[in-house]
C-alpha cells in the first residue's frame, strides 16, 4: 500500500468515525471467510457496516474525532463495525458475538463517549431507530382510534337498537 492510498484510507475512515452514531471494535483472529461474510451481511441487513483497516492507520483517522478515546482499544486484529443508527452495529455485534465465541467485542464509541464491553452490551439492548418510530406512531395513533371509535360507536348503537324493535315488531 503506497502513501496516497494510506492517505485516502485515513480520510475514509475518518469520515466513518465522524458520521456513524456508534462505533464497535472487536478482535476477529480465528473468524472463518465465511464468518466474516457473514457479519457482513448481517450489518447491511441492518443499515450499518463492517471494516478491517491497519490499527496504524484507524488510530490516525481518529486523531482530533469525537471518538479519539477509542484508540486504545485498536491492538491486535481488530474490526470495526459500525451504523448511523446508534444502536445498529451495537445488535449486530452482540449478536454475532453470542454464535462466535472467536468474535471477541473490545468496546467502542457512541458520539464523544467511549464505550467499554458492558456498554456496547448495554446500547445493543436498546430499542432501534424503527422500533422506537413504531412505538411513538401507536401511540400518536391510539387516541385517533379511539375517538373514531366514539364517534362511530352512537350510529351503531341505534342500528342495533332499531333491528331488536324491528325483530319485536315481526315477531308480535
Amino acid at each position: 500500500m503506497d502513501r496516497a492510498q494510506k492517505e485516502k484510507v485515513v480520510e475514509e475512515l475518518g469520515q466513518i468515525f465522524e458520521s456513524s452514531g456508534v462505533v464497535v471494535v472487536a478482535h476477529y483472529a480465528g473468524l472463518t471467510v465465511a464468518e466474516m461474510q457473514d457479519l457482513r451481511a448481517r450489518a447491511r441487513a441492518a443499515g450499518g457496516s463492517v471494516r478491517v483497516a491497519k490499527n496504524r492507520l484507524a488510530k490516525i483517522a481518529l486523531e482530533g474525532k469525537p471518538c479519539a478515546s477509542m484508540a486504545d482499544l485498536l491492538t491486535g486484529m481488530t474490526v470495526l463495525t459500525y451504523s448511523e443508527d446508534p444502536v445498529a452495529a451495537a445488535k449486530v455485534a452482540e449478536d454475532f458475538a453470542k454464535e462466535n465465541k472467536k468474535f471477541e467485542i473490545l468496546g467502542g464509541a457512541m458520539g464523544e463517549n467511549a464505550l467499554d464491553r458492558a456498554g456496547i452490551e448495554a446500547v445493543s439492548k436498546m430499542p432501534s431507530r424503527e422500533e422506537l418510530i413504531a412505538s411513538i406512531v401507536g401511540c400518536i395513533g391510539a387516541p385517533a382510534s379511539n375517538i373514531a371509535g366514539a364517534i362511530g360507536a352512537p350510529a351503531s348503537n341505534i342500528a342495533s337498537i332499531l333491528s331488536t324493535i324491528e325483530e319485536k315488531a315481526e315477531a308480535a
